[in-house]
């Protein structure tokens, strides 16, 4: 296989040299001769690159690709974002409409989101483009207004691995994974990423796609499986299915979600020997009354959470103010064509998300003396006309300081489930977790 260096096609690895458009040059360059593309050391300051067919991108542990923080160098473009089909701005690394790629070693990709984080919510959390929307009761549409790159996109692409990479403060979500087949993600570390919605992977409607042995510490869902909002999610119908996930350590973040996006279902994920610290939930699935979508036949082996706010998290009416897109009746000003895909009105036949077939077994959740924050072991909602069905647990060990509460179940099955309700020796009322939003 033929080796290509980007430094032939004129990149700089300085760090501040833009060298998009010699990078871009090196990877069509590879992938006509169906050969790697390999980074010397040194950092590459860049915007979108465009990976085609039949190549291998290799950044070795002292390569870095770092986004610019310049809007313009992320082109708008046709893709997948949050659940709805939208132009959006291209990812800093992206796989579209390929297949047979590899990305591979152990650099970093940087997307430098800070920039990004305070456009959504200000340097104080409390403004940005959030803190204008919410009060206007907007708060569904700043996610998908407040427009930022990806760290790495894979769209309607197939037979991809990504392997050893690095994710570091990412604009977006971390890794996106849409519309693709036959994905493997292995010895990923998604890290740094204090902002929002910094999702570590996320799994979109794909079929096929194995995710291991990855290091994950983000502010939102670590590892999250998704097909779909709502009535574009329903006009879609496009199912995540056959998704494994085994062997990641996850930190902070709030840990392995199915959902909110469900519209298209999502079935056939094995979840298995993963560990957990710190994060806000463990084995969670989230939905709304206007997602619809069938999640069945989830398998979950050995878990072992410490410190983990809520071990078990099942809530079909999730985020209300973020979940039930209405614009308001005295709104004037424009009304933006993805505002009408996101209000569009779904009937309640149509929109009640459906959940059954959970085997789950073998799960462990502890709490350390110093822990502070708040504890439930199940929270558990969903809709007397539709309960959550078809329920396996076994062997399940929880200390927690509330059990917490279960709502609209049936036919659940219990073999060896104990929780603790113990002490909280150090009570705090603020919760240290991150807002897992």
């Amino acid at each position: 296989m033929q080796v290509l260096n980007p430094l032939d096609f004129g990149a700089v690895p300085d760090g501040s040299t833009l060298c998009t458009e010699a990078l871009q040059k090196a990877i069509d360059a590879a992938s006509a001769v169906s050969g790697t593309l390999r980074f010397p050391a040194g950092t590459y300051l860049t915007g979108s690159l465009f990976l085609k067919s039949n190549m291998t991108l290799e950044l070795p542990e002292d390569a870095t690709l770092l986004g610019v923080v310049d809007e313009s160098a992320y082109p708008m473009v046709p893709t997948r974002v949050a659940g709805i089909e939208m132009v959006w701005p291209a990812g800093l690394l992206n796989v579209r409409d390929a297949e047979n790629v590899k990305i591979c070693g152990g650099g970093s990709v940087d997307g430098q989101g800070e920039y990004w984080w305070d456009k959504y919510w200000g340097q104080d959390r409390l403004g940005g483009m959030r803190g204008v929307y919410t009060p206007k009761g907007l708060r569904w549409a700043v996610d998908y207004d407040c427009t930022r790159p990806r760290n790495v996109i894979v769209y309607r692409s197939k037979h991809v691995t990504i392997s050893g990479l690095v994710s570091r403060r990412s604009p977006f979500w971390n890794i996106h994974l849409c519309y693709s087949e036959d994905l493997l993600v292995e010895h990923v570390s998604v890290g740094q990423n204090a902002g929002p919605s910094t999702d570590g992977i996320d799994i979109d409607s794909c079929n096929g796609a194995v995710i291991r042995r990855c290091h994950i510490t983000c502010n939102d869902d670590s590892i999250c499986v998704k097909s779909g909002r709502d009535a574009d999610g329903l006009r879609v119908n496009r199912v995540c299915e056959n998704v494994e996930i085994y062997d990641c350590d996850l930190g902070l973040g709030a840990g392995i979600t199915l959902g909110s996006e469900t519209s298209g279902g999502i079935r056939n994920v094995y979840i298995h020997d993963c560990r957990y610290h710190s994060t806000s939930c463990g084995f969670r699935i989230k939905s709304a009354h206007t997602r619809g979508g069938l999640i069945e036949n989830i398998k979950v082996r050995n878990l072992q959470m410490t410190n983990v706010r809520e071990p078990f998290s099942f809530d079909l009416n999730w985020n209300p103010s973020y979940s039930y897109c209405e614009i308001p009746v005295d709104y004037t000003g424009e009304v933006p064509d993805h505002w009408k895909v996101l209000s569009a009105p779904v009937s309640k036949e149509q929109g009640m998300p459906e959940v059954r077939g959970l085997d789950i077994a073998d799960v462990k959740a502890s709490l350390t003396p110093d822990y502070t924050g708040k504890s439930y072991a199940f929270l558990i909602n969903a809709y007397p006309e539709k309960p959550i069905l078809d329920v396996r647990m076994k062997n399940i060990a929880i200390q927690a300081y509330e059990f917490g509460s279960i709502c609209h179940i049936e036919d659940w099955e219990l073999d060896h489930v104990c929780v603790d309700v113990c002490q909280n020796l150090h009570p705090s009322e603020d919760d240290p977790l991150a807002p897992g939003l």
